[in-house]
């Protein structure tokens, strides 16, 4: 608006007759500029009137004024709205701008871009300039200097170390710390993990503790748990503990052990069969069994010695203490050791140990495994003796619910899908497994349905003499 101003005033500037403020009558608007006097002498006057007003002589200051305030109007605003990029008129109404919503003058103030429009945009000293910044870019700081004039400056702390001090556990937090990580190994089987785990905490008086707690928790376990706490035991003992924590746990445990056994009845055989292979893993002492003679008073820790005692002297006539949890849980092949239990069977004849053995394998989803190899050597033997010592066998794990209905079901449709291959080396498997089939149908050991599935191979003859060589195809 204040241009249009300017370029109004320049172009139409301001005249003494124009200064009246009255309203122009009928004839100025039709053309008529001034009105005629009758008066004689009125050619000889000036003409200072304008619709009968008088105009003084002082126009022309008058005019210098209004030019002069308009100019200041104009500097006012061009400087009031110069960060705003369009100036308002006088009644505040942006009609005439560009529709640019203003911003505070404030915020120009807070700009620290340059306003004389140079510079590309970048931070000021490559970023080194400025409070509370980074730094250039690349910039290595070297290890600061200490100031002895500085009045802060210590004398002692120039030789000061700093380290991360861990509290130790005490026994209210140690249950709550070492049980999840013994839980979760007997999940994982790692011992390098747990002696990591336990490697971050401040045992201090507590690290006999750590021995104590995995026995007790692997005695409510299974087999599989057993073996895996005596090799983590074996693996502890050096990095994490020692001998002496070894050996003050077990002393705890053979004090502990009349309330073990209310929970535990099996206790003390147990845990006589952990110092035998704590022993055997010379993780304790020979001496320590020897160390409790005559010394001991309560019956379970006088029973869990004994076992020990017994099982060591038992390892110098050839028994294998490593073996003395068994190997379940899949730490060594299921189907080696089931093998070993069907020979095992065959010449002891003892059904209730094989069950005991399979129990301890745990692996109930994988017995069907163990009917297939069963079958198998029924089908490779020669003598009626295993066939009946195998049947009788699966019969009872059967009555007894140790094998499922469908892990035998499983085992015998293994069979039926194999016994191609199995007659290459054995020609009369078709006849041996019908007959097995047969029996096993008559014991109840299986149903109609998967004694009628069973394959059998047909006589290879010819049809009729003129079929020329054609034969008759086999029936599964």
């Amino acid at each position: 608006m204040a241009n249009d101003c300017e370029a109004w005033l320049n172009a139409n500037p301001v005249e003494a007759d124009d200064l009246s403020d009255s309203f122009l009558s009928g004839e100025e608007e039709n053309g008529g500029g001034t009105v005629t006097n009758n008066n004689n002498n009125s050619s000889n006057v000036p003409n200072n009137e304008i619709n009968g007003n008088w105009i003084s002589s002082s126009s022309s200051i008058h005019e210098a004024r209004l030019k002069a305030k308009a100019k200041r109007r104009l500097r006012k605003n061009s400087s009031r709205d110069s960060g705003r990029g369009d100036s308002l008129s006088d009644g505040g109404d942006p009609s005439r701008g560009s529709g640019v919503v203003p911003t505070s003058p404030k915020s120009k103030l807070l700009d620290r871009k340059s306003r004389l429009g140079k510079g590309r945009g970048l931070p000021k000293k490559g970023g080194a300039g400025g409070k509370g910044v980074w730094g250039r870019s690349g910039e290595v700081y070297e290890p600061e200097q200490v100031d002895a004039k500085d009045p802060n400056y210590d004398e002692a702390q120039e030789n000061c170390v700093y380290e991360t001090v861990v509290p130790p556990l005490d026994e209210r937090d140690f249950g709550k710390t070492v049980i999840p990580i013994v839980q979760e190994y007997f999940e994982h089987g790692d011992t390098n993990e747990v002696a990591e785990l336990l490697g971050e905490l401040n045992l201090g008086p507590m690290r006999s503790g750590v021995p104590m707690l995995a026995v007790s928790l692997a005695l409510e376990a299974k087999a599989s748990h057993r073996e895996l706490t005596s090799r983590l035991l074996a693996d502890l003992c050096g990095p994490v503990l020692t001998r002496g924590d070894v050996e003050g746990a077990f002393d705890k445990l053979l004090c502990e052990l009349p309330e073990l056994v209310l929970d535990t009845p099996g206790a003390p055989q147990l845990v006589g069969q952990f110092i035998a292979r704590a022993v055997k893993d010379q993780i304790l002492s020979k001496s320590y069994i020897e160390g409790y003679k005559g010394r001991v008073d309560c019956e379970h820790a006088r029973a869990a010695l004994d076992r020990a005692a017994v099982l060591l002297r038992m390892s110098m006539g050839g028994l294998r203490i490593d073996n003395l949890w068994g190997s379940g849980g899949g730490q060594r092949s299921v189907t080696e050791l089931m093998n070993l239990l069907l020979k095992e069977y065959l010449l002891s004849g003892d059904g209730k140990e094989a069950e005991r053995c399979l129990q301890e394998l745990e692996v109930p989803h994988f017995h069907h495994e163990f009917v297939y190899e069963a079958l198998v050597m029924v089908l490779e033997s020669k003598g009626e003796k295993t066939f009946k010592m195998v049947l009788q066998l699966l019969k009872c794990l059967w009555v007894s619910t140790v094998i499922t209905v469908d892990q035998i079901r499983r085992g015998y449709e293994r069979v039926y899908m194999d016994i191609a291959e199995i007659n290459i080396d054995v020609p009369r498997a078709y006849f041996i497994l019908e007959q097995f089939v047969d029996k096993s149908f008559n014991a109840g050991v299986i149903d109609e349905s998967l004694r009628d599935v069973c394959p059998c191979r047909g006589r290879k003859r010819f049809v009729s003499e003129g079929d020329g060589g054609r034969l008759k195809l086999e029936s599964f």
